[in-house]
């Protein structure tokens, strides 16, 4: 006889744990997406100026990083940057390099009282110089786990865990593996809801997929706010990607439509690298110009607030919130609904007057502007105010500063959108551009049809002569209930180089009213 064997109360016993164990499975497979559910599609981030941030770059791998850099720190009165964190790539494996971003900083820190002759806020080099940390020594997930976190780990978690209302951006530029790293530390040391609630601070934007730490961390925390085009490490997919419309034309070959003439490194010569101790530490590129910069292009204060919701379109682009092919839940990313026609695209003019639809041209659309902003600010470090261009200071309807402007509008009655308050501070003439940004605000939304009159003027007449734009193909649901509509209304200056503030009008269309 064995007495090993298990009796019948044994079996019985067993067999009810397992039952128990079963159920428990299903339950939490149940609650888990209610848990761990992500912010709503429709989620509008309030809107707070100077957003704080966290760079993640492989600065040292070539020389697009420290070209980002570069711009980065002459915007540092607008961003509240938190950290800058050298990291590594599928491009640089076993090395990170914060000594370029200290040198850098330096730089930055030998022309910041010359900045401070043209605005205020710009932060010490002694301060920048102070969070600069190194991440994760090693690639991608392998670097992750129990007893590895990094400097770069630990300031990420010491700043989501400050008191503070605003978003914590993280910018992508190599391999996130130290982020992922703070949220293993995050959820073996804290309780689920501690961990959604310090998931819940977080905005990543990220440049592809550098590492096997993204696709990792989106699938194990699905609420965490996460902007990508989802890719292998190799860069094979980087073609199709948004950000290459920053300057990707030639060597993608994908920017049809685009001028190229500001994203030249003969323009960069003459415009950014030969002007003082900051120009020179901007290398020439080896295969775009700043394809990290778009990461936090969308966070700068100039007027189009598209860091509020990813499918606004700015500077860095705009998304839409899909699952992509090979994801388990949807995020902020390219592609869309052919049927309806929304999708990530814009439809543009090109510089031969031609239209143009594609991913990339949500970006390069504003390249003229952004390009002369960044000459203009980089002449900030060597010229007094008197010799240097500022940008106009627009107000729509009495409203001043950079937030939306909400309007209420009615199928079939004009709105006026009043821009006369709008002023140069060097004193120059303005020119005025209101146009219909017919691709943005989509998300759970119907999109209004808009007539402007006067849109070369200080006023606009914007009249909504439908709630829903008609659909490429008559299918789906009736239109009911209110249509959006966004304005943007750019302004520019004569100077050089001309510079152009925006303002976005937000309209909310309601059906006509029936008398």
């Amino acid at each position: 006889m064995n007495t090993n064997q298990p009796n019948s109360n044994q079996k019985i016993l067993v067999r009810r744990c397992r039952l128990l164990l079963l159920l428990c499975a299903s339950w939490m497979a149940l609650i888990a997406p209610l848990v761990a559910a992500p912010l709503p599609s429709t989620h509008i981030d309030s809107f707070t100026p100077h957003p704080r941030v966290i760079i993640i770059s492989d600065v040292g791998n070539e020389p697009d990083d420290q070209m980002s850099l570069v711009r980065l720190l002459l915007y540092s009165n607008e961003l509240d940057i938190k950290a800058l964190i050298a990291s590594t790539s599928t491009w640089q494996k076993t090395a990170v390099h914060p000594e370029t971003m200290q040198s850098l900083i330096r730089a930055y820190g030998e022309v910041r009282s010359n900045l401070l002759l043209h605005a205020k806020g710009w932060p010490t080099a002694e301060d920048l110089s102070g969070k600069v940390f190194s991440g994760q020594p090693g690639y991608g997930m392998a670097a992750t786990g129990p007893g590895k976190m990094s400097p770069g780990a630990e300031a990420i978690i010491r700043e989501a865990d400050r008191s503070d209302s605003r978003p914590l951006w993280i910018c992508l530029w190599g391999g996130p593996n130290t982020l992922a790293q703070a949220l293993i530390h995050v959820r073996a040391t804290r309780t689920p809801d501690e961990l959604e609630k310090f998931i819940s601070k977080l905005r990543v934007s990220s440049i592809s997929d550098q590492d096997d730490s993204g696709p990792w961390m989106r699938r194990e925390f699905p609420s965490l706010f996460y902007i990508v085009e989802p890719s292998t490490q190799t860069g094979g997919e980087s073609y199709y990607a948004t950000w290459t419309g920053i300057s990707g034309d030639r060597y993608y070959r994908n920017g049809a439509g685009a001028d190229f003439s500001t994203v030249t490194n003969e323009w960069l010569d003459a415009n950014i690298r030969s002007k003082g101790p900051l120009g020179k530490m901007y290398p020439r590129f080896a295969f775009i110009m700043e394809g990290d910069t778009p990461s936090f292009f969308n966070l700068i204060d100039n007027g189009l607030d598209s860091s509020l919701r990813p499918d606004w379109g700015g500077w860095g682009g705009r998304y839409l919130y899909r699952q992509p092919y090979g994801e388990t839940h949807p995020i902020w990313t390219q592609g869309g609904d052919l049927f309806s026609r929304v999708t990530s695209q814009d439809t543009v003019t090109g510089s031969d007057g031609k239209t143009y639809t594609s991913d990339q041209a949500t970006i390069w659309r504003w390249r003229t502007a952004f390009q002369n902003d960044f000459a203009a600010r980089m002449d900030w470090t060597i010229d007094d105010y008197r010799h240097a261009n500022h940008n106009p200071v627009v107000e729509v309807n009495g409203q001043s500063g950079t937030a939306p402007v909400y309007v209420d509008a009615t199928v079939g009655e004009p709105t006026v959108l009043d821009a006369s308050r709008t002023h140069d501070p060097d004193g120059q003439s303005l020119h005025y551009s209101w146009f219909l940004y017919p691709e943005a605000g989509s998300t759970g939304a119907n999109l209004s049809a808009i007539n402007i009159t006067g849109a070369e003027t200080l006023k606009a007449v914007v009249t909504p002569t439908a709630v829903c734009r008609p659909k490429w193909l008559p299918l789906g649901p009736p239109c009911k209930g209110t249509g959006t509509a966004h304005i943007i209304l750019a302004v520019t200056d004569d100077g050089s180089p001309q510079l152009t503030s925006y303002r976005r009008i937000i309209l909310t269309v309601h059906p006509e009213t029936k008398h």
